[in-house]
């Protein structure tokens, strides 16, 4: 598939998806969401990538917003219906992704760019990021997803005094609230991020599936994190990766592990 607003670019198991709206700050529009989804599909199903990275184009942005021009004139059946289907195709689609996302925030990282941020696994930022969700100022709450992960990054509290404020924090204030991982010079950020790539490839891509699956049960109504972190503990000793990574311990060798 051509893509009209991002860019796709795959380097040792590592695949770098870079949204590409330099002139509007790496807004995200319709168009801009469903290519996004093909591509960490396309990414998922690619059992050579073992790792992703999700950045902005450009030192100004990560992703700035949504595009507000889209949906200003949206009725209330309409607004539901932008909400619904971004979480379905994006934000809930990534961070149930098998395959691990870092989200490199390069700049500003605003209402949806913030939220899509924070539905990937973890987050390394630039000392000049500034981070926050906006959306009261428009009269409108965050609805892809950042009433729920915001809280459960930061804490309720500040959560809710960032959305009430519509106030802006930056890279190192939102280190500090856990919000993002690392905060580095702009020109250190893919290192950093490929850094942390290798470390997380030369692991078991089965276990990490499970592992995230495990993890983000702990954030789901109706479901116990521990009965799911049993269930994917128990399912791992099916795997071709485990009967390599325990061989491969017994044996004191590095393991070689086949994704299966």
């Amino acid at each position: 598939m051509k893509f009209e607003n991002i860019l796709v670019e795959k380097n040792k198991e590592i695949g770098t998806i870079i949204i590409n709206r330099p002139k509007k700050l790496n807004a995200l529009n319709k168009t801009t969401i469903e290519e996004l989804h093909v591509a960490f599909n396309d990414l998922n199903n690619n059992n050579a990538i073992k790792v992703v990275l999700l950045t902005g184009s450009g030192d100004k942005a990560f992703v700035a917003g949504a595009d507000i021009s889209e949906f200003a004139n949206f009725s209330v059946d309409e607004g539901g219906s932008l909400a619904a289907q971004g979480q379905e195709l994006l934000f809930n689609f990534v961070e149930n992704l098998e395959t691990p996302v870092i989200a490199l925030v390069n700049g500003f990282a605003l209402g949806g760019g913030l939220e899509l941020a924070m539905s990937c696994h973890f987050r390394i930022a630039s000392d000049n990021a500034k981070m926050g969700l906006p959306e009261t100022s428009l009269g409108v709450i965050p609805g892809y997803g950042g009433t729920q992960r915001l809280p459960q990054l930061i804490g309720k509290g500040k959560a809710m005094e960032l959305i009430m404020t519509a106030g802006m924090i930056d890279a190192n204030e939102a280190k500090s609230y856990g919000l993002v991982n690392y905060v580095v010079a702009q020109e250190e950020l893919l290192p950093l991020a490929e850094k942390l790539a290798s470390k997380i490839k030369r692991n078991s891509s089965v276990a990490i599936s499970k592992a995230i699956k495990a993890i983000n049960a702990n954030y789901k109504d109706g479901i116990s994190g521990f009965d799911e972190e049993v269930k994917q503990f128990g399912s791992c000793f099916g795997t071709e990766d485990f009967k390599e990574g325990t061989t491969a311990f017994l044996e004191k060798r590095k393991p070689n592990f086949p994704g299966e």
